[in-house]
Order: C-alpha cells, then sequence, then structure tokens
C-alpha cells in the first residue's frame, strides 16, 4: 500500500516569468489553453498547479515518464490518466488519485488499492451579508443533524469553520465515487469526531452514514493545512463489478506535504515550445474579483 498526500499554495506564488513560462510548457497543450482562458490569476495559477501536481505524481510515484504521460477527464470532470503511449508499459495501475483547489491551496491525495477523493475548503463568506443568510442558502445540502453541529460550534467564525468542515467531507467522498452534481448531498451525514480539529494533527475517528446506516468501509481523514483551509479525504473500497467491494484495509495514517515551486517541477520536462505571449496574458489579469468571492473548484 501507497499513500501520497501533496499541497502547494498557489495564494502567496508569485511567479516569475521564467517560472510561469516553464510550467505552461510541462502541461498538455488543451489544459495550457484552458487555463489560460481563465479571467483572474488566481483561478489560473490554482488550475495550473493542480496539473502539476499531477504529473509530478504519475511520474514519481507510477513510474510514467513525464513527456509520456496523458491526463484527460470523464465526462463529470475527474481527471485519469489515458493510456500511456507505451501500451505495454509496466506501470503500477493499482493507484487512484484525487486533486481540489480552493482558497489558497492546490491538494492532491492518492492510495494505492482503495477509492479516494480529496476536497479543500477555506472558511470564507463567499459574499452573503451575514452568516444566518449564508446558512439559509445552504439549507438543503445538510441534515437536520448536521445543522445541529453546525450551528452549536460557538461563535460565527466557529459556526462557519464547522460548515465548511463538514463541506469538505461530503465532497470528499462525492469525488471519491465520482458522482457529481446529481448526487443528493443529505443522503450522506456526518457525525465528527468529539476530538476538536486542530492545526498539525490528522483525525480519523469521523463517520459517515449513507441513508441512514453508517458505512463502516469508509474512512475519512481531517487536518488542517492552516488555521483557515480544512482538508478532507475520503477512503473507500474500490468497486468490483463481478463481486462484493472487498473491506477496507485501513492504510496508514498520511499528513499532508507542502510542496515549494521548484519540488512541484523538479521531475517536470517540457512538451511544447515556449510561448512568451502566454506571460503577457497573465500579467493583464486582475488577481481576484474587486469583492472576492472564493469559489469552489476541483479537477
Amino acid at each position: 500500500m501507497g499513500s501520497v498526500r501533496w499541497a502547494f499554495r498557489c495564494g502567496s506564488w508569485t511567479p516569475s516569468r521564467s517560472d510561469w513560462l516553464f510550467a505552461a510548457r510541462c502541461i498538455q497543450q488543451e489544459e495550457k489553453d484552458r487555463i489560460g482562458q481563465f479571467v483572474y490569476a488566481k483561478d489560473a495559477k490554482s488550475a495550473l498547479a493542480g496539473r502539476l501536481l499531477l504529473r509530478r505524481f504519475v511520474c514519481e510515484r507510477m513510474g510514467i515518464p513525464w513527456s509520456e504521460i496523458t491526463l484527460a477527464r470523464s465526462p463529470r470532470g475527474k481527471p485519469y490518466l489515458a493510456a500511456p503511449l507505451k501500451v505495454n508499459s509496466d506501470y503500477d495501475k493499482s493507484w487512484r488519485f484525487n486533486l481540489s483547489h480552493q482558497g489558497d491551496y492546490a491538494v492532491l491525495a492518492a492510495e494505492q488499492g482503495v477509492q479516494v477523493g480529496v476536497d479543500v475548503m477555506k472558511t470564507t463568506m463567499s459574499g452573503s451579508s451575514s452568516v444566518p443568510e449564508f446558512f439559509r442558502i445552504m439549507t438543503r445540502q445538510f441534515t437536520e443533524y448536521e445543522w445541529s453541529t453546525i450551528q452549536s460550534a460557538g461563535s460565527e467564525h466557529q459556526q462557519l469553520a464547522a460548515f465548511y468542515r463538514h463541506w469538505a467531507l461530503k465532497e470528499s467522498f462525492i469525488k471519491a465515487i465520482g458522482t457529481g452534481l446529481g448526487f443528493n448531498l443529505q443522503r450522506v451525514e456526518f457525525h465528527l469526531a468529539s476530538e476538536a480539529l486542530t492545526q498539525g494533527k490528522l483525525l480519523r475517528q469521523t463517520k459517515m452514514c449513507l441513508d441512514e446506516e453508517e458505512e463502516e468501509d469508509w474512512i475519512f481523514e481531517e487536518s488542517l493545512l492552516d488555521a483557515d483551509h480544512h482538508v478532507a479525504v475520503a477512503l473507500g473500497p474500490v468497486d468490483n463489478p463481478d463481486s462484493d467491494p472487498l473491506p477496507l484495509t485501513p492504510p496508514p495514517p498520511a499528513t499532508f506535504t507542502l510542496l515549494s515551486f521548484s519540488e512541484l517541477i523538479a521531475s517536470a520536462s517540457p512538451l511544447t515550445e515556449e510561448d512568451p505571449a502566454y506571460w503577457e496574458g497573465f500579467q493583464i489579469k486582475a488577481e481576484t474579483p474587486h469583492r472576492q468571492r472564493d469559489t469552489h473548484t476541483s479537477a
């Protein structure tokens, strides 16, 4: 069994011209074009960092040379590894991986032999006028039990933190099973660990009920990247169409490693020629909207 947990802080990344152009050369052309269409620099940096995290993982842990990696997206947007150019490549097919970027971070979680989903959420108001108004808009996403847990968390900031903790857990599960937006989030209910979530500590005691029955084969890892960013990793049994899922053997707990830009591109090799206009297009982007509203993005 193997585990990978990587994070890159996009929010404090101010790429130089050479760094941005080199990074853009190291991803597939269609991804480069898509990233270039983002209106705001914050979103472009997050998406580019996410692509580099994925390629670094596939290269270093799955053993596929950078130049032979082809990443594709499912109809619901989940990234997956397309067939390598070498048909007989002896890469490890037991790995599964997932990516999320929101707030100031892009994160990747990968595991061997199990389903995996990851979600990072920043404690923010998302443009609503007040916490009660924000909660009113989001009422249908949580069960009555979950709302009671969120609204009894303490101050409004603590309630927001509890909200995003639940949201990250739900998203990590949805991403692990690959269902997408059509899934009714009230079908899943989380019962948080009694121990407080603190920075530098990994919790795995949180339980999930699906359609009011506890799912004993799912493990949820929770941690804080910093005081404002929750990250949840869902680990579950792999579906086998020919038999019942095998019971999940819990992998050892894995904490997130924060990568620098130099570490992010340590294994990278260029796939395309340098495009000076790509830097010019990046430079004219505003960092964020004038009235910042953090939007949740996953890839």
